[in-house]
């Protein structure tokens, strides 16, 4: 069996992997001229996202032999609204670096892979089909799905991002949501190292949001980070990305054609996390390709996440400060703060998401009659 692989990040090579563990070699096509090769930045897993699964990187490691090796576990996530600063507290995910680095998700998934990688290709997919009996599209964004008229566009995105250094506890993340500053998005800071972190801004491309000047937004958002966590940050690495689709495939394979990772749409659009569902795509295409289940089947669950991840987005995108305000206050609520920690856990299999989006829809549907 011929199969190839376009593109080596964390989906194209956990594809590669699975396949050689059953017996098949594929052919794997990177443009770029390393594994990672991209600007270093922290990156974050949540088991709440992705329940009934409680510990994401333990399930790959049993149930995949898909080995990731974070740089620290969240022990806790802090909430700065315009006006309340929160947490949650407990084993609630991980933090691991992605990019240039040794360290990072794809140079370790590299390291358990045998076949060579096609470094430097300038293969295109319409050649790769015509020489392969399968072609696995990893590319790391949805342009060939949509390309092939197989791709729901929800929103794009806006992103501005730097590596500061400063001091840092690795197991302890932040995020920001003022919409005074950042319209309808929201800012974060994952550390990777105990001298580096990224700090990043991020917000959908509506009409009022295109008005903007990033650089305005930036700066403003970077003196509140900097008054927030009382340090001069000395910014060493930048990056800006625009117009980065969020969606998700039609179908999942097409003919020969497989579609993973974020050109399947594993991006959860309510607050963009997706490394764990990239992989999973990875490994489920493998599977079909060595008959061992059906990929349409497998991505069901990926599917219906998706979707309750997109109401979450319309929900953040419907409340304003106050009400952000208020949520962020009740995080360390005497009567609230024990439940949503245990809720948040790395312990916990409550499928809150799904448990929560009628609600949410219920909500939204609310605040668009009221426009």
């Amino acid at each position: 069996m011929e199969v190839a692989i376009m593109g080596a990040g964390m989906s194209g090579l956990s594809c590669a992997i699975t396949l050689e563990r059953h017996g098949i070699k594929p052919t794997i096509f990177e443009k770029r001229n390393r594994v990672g090769d991209r600007f270093v930045n922290g990156e974050a897993t949540f088991s709440i996202l992705n329940r009934p699964i409680k510990d994401d990187l333990q399930y790959l490691k049993e149930n995949y032999d898909i080995k990731l090796t974070p740089t620290d576990m969240i022990r806790k996530l802090v909430f700065h609204s315009k006006n309340e600063i929160g947490s949650i507290d407990g084993p609630i995910g991980y933090v691991n670096i992605r990019g240039r680095h040794e360290n990072s998700y794809e140079c370790q998934l590299e390291e358990q892979l045998e076949a060579e990688i096609n470094f430097n290709s300038t293969y295109e997919y319409e050649q790769l089909c015509k020489e392969f009996e399968y072609v696995v599209l990893a590319t790391g964004d949805g342009a060939y799905a949509t390309k092939l008229g197989n791709y729901r566009c929800d929103l794009t995105t806006t992103i501005k991002g730097v590596t500061v250094e400063g001091e840092f506890l690795t197991n302890i993340t932040h995020v920001w949501f003022n919409y005074d500053v950042i319209p309808k998005g929201y800012a974060w800071l994952i550390p990777f190292t105990e001298k580096e972190a990224n700090l990043v801004i991020a917000y959908p491309d509506y009409p009022n949001n295109i008005k903007l000047d990033i650089n305005t937004v930036w700066e403003t958002f970077y003196s509140i980070a900097c008054k927030d966590l009382d340090q001069n940050f000395r910014i060493t690495d930048k990056f800006e990305i625009t117009n980065y689709m969020m969606g998700i495939c039609d179908r999942p394979i097409i003919d020969n054609t497989y579609f993973i990772g974020n050109c399947f749409g594993t991006i959860s659009p309510g607050l963009g996390f997706g490394q764990f569902a990239s992989v999973l795509t990875g490994v489920y295409s493998a599977y079909d390709l060595c008959n061992l289940g059906k990929y349409d089947e497998f991505v069901k669950p990926l599917f219906e996440n998706y979707n309750n991840s997109i109401v979450l987005r319309r929900l953040l995108e419907n409340l304003n400060n106050d009400n952000i305000d208020l949520i962020v206050r009740n995080l360390d609520n005497k009567l609230m703060d024990r439940l949503i920690n245990e809720i948040a856990s790395n312990k916990s299999h409550l499928e809150i998401l799904k448990a929560l989006t009628p609600t949410m829809k219920l909500w939204n549907n609310y605040k668009k009659s009221k426009v």
